[in-house]
């Protein structure tokens, strides 16, 4: 089953830590950290990264983000001075630290989708919405243990859910001699859609429940899913957007049926394009 949930129990323990109280709360308002909700587990994204996870044993980071030293006062370290300090030892205190080096892991097209999610948040005044990401199903096909779309959008005044694939110019999945990879890919998100579309509308009536408690917000429970998942493609200039995106896709009869949505700076989306993308 896909699930939406937080048992009381978490929600509660997380607004009694001083971690969200003083720090990711206000970053979220802000749109600088986006809060999605698992199944009993909270993720915390920034910049493309995932900055903090929350479940019943509380909040967890990544190695990578958490290993930073504790304040020095100075740009530059010594050998001898290095061995007089130690990593840090708490989550807020270093705070800022840690969501540093979570940007600086994000890989391009992670990057790409936080432009979206920092901007269009469900904490934003925006009729559309980003409401998910990295939205995960467990697979039809027993190849894959997971089936993961990169983005769901949601329409305030029609209650509708919509996903998105995010693939940079650069990804080679767009392009093919034969058939480009991220068509399959496409194809099986609509296959999750049609046959889980109970689950989903479920799911997320439930996450906007969460959401609106947590924040103080109402938004309107979804009522209906678009069927067609659209690939957004970002990241090229004019001359790559006129010669091979032209030629690999928007002009590729393989792509025939694929909504698409293409524009070189992903800051610069419509967020209303994605309504009016056109199967090409």
């Amino acid at each position: 089953m896909f699930k939406r949930k937080l048992d009381k129990t978490i929600i509660d323990n997380l607004q009694n830590t001083n971690l969200w109280s003083e720090k990711i709360k206000k970053d979220c308002n802000r749109q600088k950290v986006f809060l999605a909700i698992r199944d009993n587990l909270i993720d915390f994204y920034h910049r493309g990264g995932r900055l903090f996870c929350f479940d019943k044993q509380g909040f967890k980071t990544h190695i990578k983000y958490a290993s930073v030293i504790s304040k020095t006062g100075k740009d530059y370290l010594t050998e001898p001075e290095l061995s007089d300090y130690k990593l840090a030892a708490d989550f807020k205190t270093n705070y800022h630290r840690i969501k540093e080096n979570c940007s600086n892991y994000s890989g391009i097209e992670a990057a790409g989708v936080s432009a979206l999610y920092h901007k269009h948040s469900y904490l934003s005044d925006n009729n559309i919405i980003v409401l998910d990401i990295e939205v995960s199903f467990e697979s039809f096909n027993e190849e894959n243990t997971q089936d993961r779309i990169d983005i769901l959008l949601y329409k305030k005044d029609t209650q509708t859910l919509q996903f998105v694939e995010a693939k940079h110019y650069s990804n080679s999945e767009i392009r093919s001699r034969t058939t480009p990879g991220v068509i399959d890919q496409v194809n099986k998100y609509e296959s999750q859609i049609l046959k889980r579309r109970t689950e989903i509308l479920s799911g997320y009536t439930e996450y906007l429940k969460i959401v609106n408690n947590i924040f103080n917000i109402s938004l309107p429970k979804p009522k209906t899913i678009e069927d067609k998942v659209i690939l957004l493609i970002f990241g090229f200039d004019q001359d790559q957007k006129t010669g091979k995106l032209k030629k690999m896709v928007t002009e590729n009869s393989k792509y025939s049926g694929i909504k698409n949505y293409s524009i070189g700076n992903i800051k610069k989306v419509v967020m209303e394009n994605f309504w009016n993308a056109k199967e090409l």
